[in-house]
């Protein structure tokens, strides 16, 4: 071993506390880093692995009712290489642990052999068995929620129809990874299933004998997916098709690319904070240690060690530092990913997990947590290997001491001698006190940005689900239904008021921009769904013309005067050209509104309604629910109340997990910085502190000194990482929108609270472990240094 590996290896042990500190912060942002690689890369794996395996389909499409001869007509569309016809209809479940009507997706099978497309992976049980027409097999999540087994009994309306159903099988499907309701904004297991049953079954119980509702499309390799999707829509448009569309808009395929996507910015925001406080503190350490160690560095080179030898020395010091970050990383960041993977793999429903993470995400992680190490040690290795031997043989030129204008103040003169020491050494460097406290400010800023989304998550569920929703239920009806009928569900039990509203499947046109997304039609006067904006300001829906959120007219461009070309997907399938009055900023979705008398008249169907608002007594909640079990128009019920809670148990639950995470990483980032500050000035204040004992001041004078200077340092940090913080939640919450969501920004002064009380515990901890060095400081070995 060369001269210098043994230095190297004193210096490492000399400094092994600070070593660990900082590399647990290269371990922080390396493992975050490798948990969002890596679990990208499984999902994305699985994922293909799954649809491949299931023979998931790419193209998808719903009509009214076809003849099940067209199929061999679809299969000659050019590009199509199977085409499987099923048919699909709601019901409501009578569960017997369950006072409320479950919403439930009834899906065909074949009797006789395995799905064409879209295979089932069954977790228990069979299939249905041919002349069998009470059969049923039932989605796993479903199942879980209502401790459903194979053998269990319930009831089901099918189109007014009661019919006691056998559950024979519990399976998976690549259709349902993500199982919402129809109209809903997250899953809920337990008032929404997938059920799949014989396809004769299904068409004598809704009157489909020789005939489908849905299709599902494979293509060939090369196919072009749009013009697959024009010419189906032209062959099923005469059978009331409502517009095919891609595996990329297929619902639950879409929250999973979304999930995917989100985990991507997280991949390139969050480990670069990690990233950029390690290249700090190695920027710190180095620093320091290259001004104590400069008598050395002269007499290496006078004994001939070249430059690149010296420089060479200290890259090693940084790397071998940044090594051991890099492997508890990879460690921690696999086992991260592993359980970030699986909870996803629970989440969407997969069967299997394929956790099998390349080299490729572990090297990008070791080459930029590497580079960031060193690129905070490059200026000082630099400073090292040019410092001349002569110039580097003689001490530090001492720094010039003058008393300054706030020495000679009158608040000076109220200050005790140990406070002056903490002003005049914070006032002489205020470039090293500001890099310190900048570095404390980042982990400040890293706990209110994970604090932040909780609050988040708070304010979205106000804006969406409490301020623009009045109503205790949404009802759905098969049909559409005469206004008239409003007065029929207001005469329901416990129902206290009711609104209608309609929703028309449509594709809208601007120049050579276009997207899918149903009109929803409201009352004018309605105040049981009015729209708000993402800042709770009320807005009114015009008499006519288009209300369009902000999100999709950015996707189609379009300003407010602009005329859209609304291509609508069912009934008569009308061709309008709609204006543009109002844009309108909000939080979830992309919705479209019009005022529901207008979209009537433009629709040509008189004055009808898809579906009805209403407010619920308590007293007769349990007498209404019994009564809309029976009803053969309602094909769907959703309670609001419902959807908050779910909203709060899917995604609280969650991001209470990451928030954790953070939090914890943070706290080691807090660690990190404030060990390191309060490490290093202890290190150059050594002698001075030990001559000040000498001189006749008490052990807690020069721990105020040092200490005093650490926790100022810390209190100037907190507001800088503050507004740190808000800045790191407002790039988040930009980084993070996406079609269904976007992250309001907002945060509670208790959020701020906790992040400062958080960081202040970080840094009282390692102030208490510093003290105790201080008070084993041995006067007489540091007085005899020269450092």
């Amino acid at each position: 071993m060369s001269s210098l590996d043994r230095k190297l290896l004193r210096e490492l042990w000399r400094l092994r506390a600070q070593v660990l500190a900082i590399a647990l912060v290269i371990a922080s942002g390396n493992a975050l880093l490798i948990m969002a690689l890596t679990t990208i890369e499984a999902l994305e794996e699985t994922t293909v692995a799954y649809y491949e395996r299931t023979r998931f389909g790419e193209v998808f499409a719903d009509v009214t009712r076809a003849p099940k001869s067209l199929s061999r007509e679809l299969a000659e569309i050019p590009g199509v290489q199977r085409v499987s016809t099923r048919i699909i209809e709601g019901a409501l479940l009578d569960l017997p642990d369950f006072d409320e009507p479950v919403v439930a997706q009834l899906v065909s099978l074949p009797e006789r052999g395995v799905e064409p497309m879209n295979a089932l992976t069954l977790r228990s049980g069979r299939r249905v068995a041919p002349d069998r027409p009470d059969e049923a097999v039932i989605g796993e999540a479903f199942a879980e929620a209502h401790g459903l087994v194979p053998g269990d009994h319930f009831d089901a309306v099918l189109r007014g129809q009661r019919r006691t159903l056998e559950v024979v099988g519990i399976a998976l499907s690549p259709e349902y990874v993500y199982a919402i309701a129809p109209g809903g904004l997250m899953p809920d297991d337990a008032r929404f299933g997938v059920l799949w049953m014989g396809r004769e079954a299904l068409a004598a119980a809704f009157d489909f004998d020789g005939a489908f509702n849905a299709v599902s499309l494979t293509l060939m390799p090369g196919a072009s997916t749009r013009e697959v999707v024009a010419r189906l829509d032209a062959r099923l448009a005469r059978y009331g098709g409502t517009g095919a569309y891609p595996r990329d808009e297929q619902v639950s395929n879409w929250f999973l690319q979304n999930e995917i996507a989100q985990q991507k910015n997280m991949a390139q925001l969050l480990p670069s904070v990690f990233l950029a406080v390690s290249a700090f503190l190695t920027h710190l350490v180095m620093g320091r240690m290259i001004d104590t160690e400069r008598r050395e560095i002269g007499l290496l080179k006078a004994f001939g060690y070249s430059r690149l030898a010296i420089a060479w020395h200290y890259v090693k010091l940084v790397l071998v530092i940044g090594g051991l970050g890099v492997v508890i990383g990879a460690l921690l960041g696999a086992w991260l990913g592993h359980w970030n993977t699986r909870l996803y793999a629970e989440f969407y429903h997969f069967p299997f997990l394929l956790y099998r993470p390349g080299p490729e995400s572990f090297l990008l992680a070791t080459l930029v947590s590497l580079g960031a190490a060193l690129a905070g040690a490059l200026w000082a290795v630099r400073r090292a290997a040019a410092l001349p031997p002569a110039e580097a043989m003689l001490p530090p030129s001492p720094p010039v001491y003058r008393r300054s204008r706030l020495s000679r103040s009158a608040l000076a003169r109220h200050l005790d001698e140990p406070t002056r020491m903490i002003a005049r050494r914070l006032l002489r460097w205020p470039l090293r006190a500001l890099l310190a406290s900048a570095g404390l400010a980042m982990s400040v800023a890293v706990l209110v940005m994970a604090l932040q989304w909780l609050d988040a998550i708070d304010a979205l569920v106000d804006s969406v689900l409490v301020e623009s929703q009045h109503q205790d239920a949404t009802l759905g009806f098969h049909d559409l239904t005469p206004l008239g009928e409003l007065a029929g569900v207001e005469r329901l039990p416990g129902v206290l008021a009711a609104e209608p509203l309609r929703g028309v499947a449509a594709r809208l046109h601007h120049g050579s921009l276009r997207e899918r997304e149903a009109i929803v039609g409201l009352p004018r006067d309605g105040v049981l769904s009015p729209v708000h904006d993402a800042q709770g300001r009320p807005v009114t829906v015009p008499p006519d013309g288009l209300l369009l959120s902000q999100q999709l007219a950015g996707m189609l461009e379009v300003e407010i005067g602009d005329v859209l070309i609304v291509e609508v997907l069912e009934g008569r399938r009308p061709r309008l050209a709609l204006p543009v009055v109002r844009l309108f900023d909000t939080d979830v979705g992309k919705p479209a509104y019009m005022a529901l008398d207008a979209l009537n008249r433009r629709m040509g169907d008189g004055r009808v309604m898809r579906g009805a608002r209403i407010v619920v007594d308590p007293a007769r909640r349990a007498e209404l629910l019994a009564r809309l079990k029976t009803l053969p128009a309602v094909s769907g019920v959703q309670f609001r109340q419902a959807a908050i809670d779910t909203f709060h148990d899917t995604l609280g639950q969650t991001l209470f997990i990451f928030a954790g995470f953070f939090i914890a990483f943070a706290s080691v980032l807090s660690v990190g910085v404030t060990y390191n500050t309060i490490r290093i000035a202890l290190a150059e204040r050594a002698r001075e502190l030990a001559t000040l004992r000498v001189l006749g001041f008490s052990r807690w004078e020069i721990s105020y000194i040092l200490l005093g200077e650490a926790g100022l340092l810390t209190w100037l940090a907190m507001p800088l990482g503050c507004l740190l913080g808000f800045a790191l939640a407002w790039y988040l919450s930009s980084a993070f929108a996406t079609e269904l969501f976007r992250v309001p920004l907002v945060i509670h002064p208790a959020t701020y609270a906790w992040a400062v009380l958080i960081a202040l515990a970080s840094a009282g901890v390692c102030a208490a472990v510093v003290r105790r060095r201080l008070d084993r400081l041995d006067l007489i070995a540091v007085l005899k240094t020269r450092e």
